[in-house]
């Protein structure tokens, strides 16, 4: 649920990103976005989102210049990241190592890689073998010693996404997800 309009402190970035990131659903769906979902169908069988919520919550991105939406001429929809949307990749890095410390008791549930040189890139976003920092679509993602992948979906779209892949890599399971 977005903050009242009359927040009292309007200058308050903090205030205004949750205004566009702050439901739970948002940064999932940013998310899924870096790990290549771009389908409206591909995004409700990930995330199980009532279909409601996911079309508001897209319309609410695209709006704010988080996503794009771009239709081809056969009518197929896909959303992508901006630049903006991309911006929000560390916070979700952090939050998802947060989530590893204190709720994965076996590790971190994914590892991310310098594809280059296979070097873990750290939470910084730093490769441990060369140092460099490394840009999200050079990012392999592969599944860490927390992985669980019994309690993954079984569809087609989490196999897609569980495996080793590069980020921003589009995943393309669904047929026509119109959305």
């Amino acid at each position: 649920m977005a903050l009242p309009s009359t927040y009292a402190d309007r200058n308050c970035s903090l205030a205004r990103a949750l205004e566009v990131v702050g439901e739970r659903w948002t940064l999932l769906i940013v998310r899924d976005a870096v790990f290549g979902i771009s389908r409206f169908g591909d995004f409700a069988t990930q995330l199980g989102i009532p279909r409601a919520v996911l079309t508001s919550r897209l319309k609410a991105l695209v709006r704010e210049g988080v996503l794009s939406r771009d239709e081809d001429e056969s009518g197929n929809v896909d959303y992508r990241l901006t630049d903006k949307g991309l911006g929000l990749w560390p916070v979700l890095r952090l939050m998802m190592d947060w989530g590893d410390e204190h709720y994965s008791p076996g590790g971190a549930r994914r590892v991310f890689r310098h594809d280059q040189d296979g070097g873990l890139v750290d939470h910084d976003g730093l490769c441990a073998v060369c140092g460099s920092v490394v840009a999200v679509p050079e990012v392999r993602i592969e599944p860490g010693p927390g992985f669980d992948a019994s309690v993954s979906g079984g569809d087609a779209v989490s196999a897609a996404i569980n495996g080793s892949r590069m980020l921003l890599q589009p995943v393309a399971v669904a047929k026509a997800n119109k959305g």
